[in-house]
């Protein structure tokens, strides 16, 4: 283990702040629909993986990088809303077990469509690779998508906090989280919180899938499905409740994980799952209401 930390340099640094930024989005994602309907949502790296696969096809239509991003979205987006829809709408009133079940369905019914569709090959997005390439500072390579990735993660949870703090929808949503029944008392309009949520978690997905699409260009139909357990055990980790720590927790076990990838040496990566989650059970072992929480943290069913 000596051998591996001494691996550590200033390129595994950049490295892990660029997985650390991307996995930092996802986290704001999937954090956000569980503030709002309280639902560990297990489809949302099928969402990702569906914007991938349009990024995919753009490259292969030749459209420009431009016309690829806006197709990702518009796949995420309508993919997103037919999931609340005909899913998360209907099972509202049901326990949070039913839901999450149901989250389980769509994500492996996502997945069964894109194996039946594109078979496991997959499809290589090359329109990003640009993003893609080394900028060098103090004779460091670092990728652009590295500092895309750090700038975007930042950027989208500004926005995201302006949102919930300076708009009446992100006001209604921080109301939501907080109390859902009360708030409905109070005139909540649940469904156009709940609509409202989903819609912008579905634009960090597409964001994500871009990331990840430069990051590594071939898309399978099981991509983004390990990135998603590992985030999700990030988004635990910094504390489910609020868009903050969610967050923080993202970034931080995505910077260990890339971190701990670098400095391994290639014989031993296989054990890089296993000290990344034995650090997340140490950790909530000591604080298992989040590592970025401050106090007892309460969870109400919706």
């Amino acid at each position: 283990m000596t051998a591996a930390i001494l691996n550590i340099d200033w390129q595994t640094l950049a490295d892990a702040l660029a997985l650390g930024g991307v996995y930092a989005l996802m986290a704001v994602g999937i954090g956000l629909v569980f503030g709002v309907l309280r639902l560990v949502n297990f489809a949302y790296g099928q969402l990702v993986m569906a914007g991938a696969y349009a990024l995919a096809f753009s490259s292969r239509w030749q459209w420009p990088t431009w016309g690829g991003i806006l197709l990702c979205f518009g796949v995420v987006l309508a993919l997103s809303t037919a999931m609340d829809r005909l899913v998360f709408r209907p099972l509202r009133t049901h326990s949070p077990a039913v839901m999450l079940v149901a989250t389980f369905a769509v994500a492996f019914l996502l997945q069964s469509i894109a194996l039946l569709a594109f078979g496991p090959l997959g499809d290589i997005a090359t329109s990003l690779a640009p993003l893609n390439r080394p900028v060098s500072i103090s004779g460091v390579d670092i990728r652009k998508i590295a500092i895309v990735s750090v700038v975007v993660a930042a950027g989208c949870l500004l926005g995201l906090q302006l949102l919930l703090g300076r708009t009446s929808v992100g006001l209604q949503m921080r109301a939501a989280s907080m109390d859902f029944r009360t708030a409905r008392m109070l005139g909540v309009r649940a469904n156009r919180v709940i609509a409202g949520a989903v819609l912008v978690s579905g634009a960090l997905a597409a964001v994500v899938s871009v990331m990840l699409t430069v990051q590594n260009p071939l898309v399978t139909p099981d991509f983004a499905l390990r990135d998603t357990i590992v985030v999700l055990a990030g988004v635990v980790l910094g504390g489910l409740n609020r868009p903050v720590p969610a967050t923080l927790g993202g970034f931080a076990i995505g910077f260990a994980s890339g971190l701990l990838g670098g400095a391994l040496p290639t014989n031993q990566s296989q054990y890089l799952p296993t000290f990344l989650f034995a650090a997340v059970i140490l950790v909530l072992l000591v604080r298992p209401n989040g590592l970025f929480t401050r106090g007892r943290g309460s969870v109400e069913r919706v």
